[in-house]
């Protein structure tokens, strides 16, 4: 039996890891925000741009709510794709403001809806769901993408996610020690 207290603590949840989404992009420039950081161009404001569409459509199209915030179909292919990184005449406080925005409508669609209310996402194997599945779904996708987020500002300025209690000298040493257990595990290279 999934209750009101599932729904109560995934939304908490949920509530948290935007937020920490969100400062992945405190303190850092225009260009490094946005620059790709990956082969595929992966990149912090592209990351919180994809969530906000993603969430929208979730929390909208999925229970016949639609965002007040127009997002692409999900069936347009010419526009897949495009969530994924911020245009240059997109600003941090477009992307961000949206993404708060759809907050605020999957918070109110989140505080109407039962915890089994039926949705249907079409995109899904099995499209007929309920709010649970759904809540599920973007908390686990949105910690994913936190995760992803962590290693990409650990890469522009070390900033860490969690441990800040242990200094530079720390972490130098703990890497040094992991390179040598996986140089002892076998050769370099492929």
């Amino acid at each position: 039996m999934i209750d009101d207290f599932a729904k109560d603590y995934l939304h908490s949840d949920l509530r948290e890891i935007r937020e920490a989404m969100l400062q992945k992009l405190d303190g850092l420039s225009e260009y490094d925000i946005r620059r790709p950081l990956t082969a595929t161009g992966t990149n912090l404001l592209g990351l919180v741009k994809h969530l906000a569409v993603g969430e929208a459509r979730y929390f909208g199209e999925v229970f016949g709510r639609p965002s007040p915030d127009a997002v692409p179909r999900w069936d347009d292919l010419e526009r897949r794709g495009t969530d994924m990184w911020a245009a240059e005449h997109e600003t941090r406080e477009d992307i961000t403001g949206r993404y708060q925005r759809v907050w605020a409508h999957s918070d109110a669609t989140i505080a109407a809806l039962a915890v089994d209310a039926p949705g249907h996402v079409p995109w899904w194997p099995r499209p007929d769901v309920m709010l649970f599945n759904v809540l599920v779904h973007v908390l686990t996708e949105t910690n994913r993408h936190a995760g992803h987020a962590d290693v990409l500002r650990e890469q522009l300025d070390g900033t860490l996610a969690t441990d800040t209690q242990r200094d530079q000298a720390f972490w130098a040493a703990r890497r040094a020690e992991v390179d040598r257990a996986a140089r002892a595990a076998g050769p370099v290279g492929p």
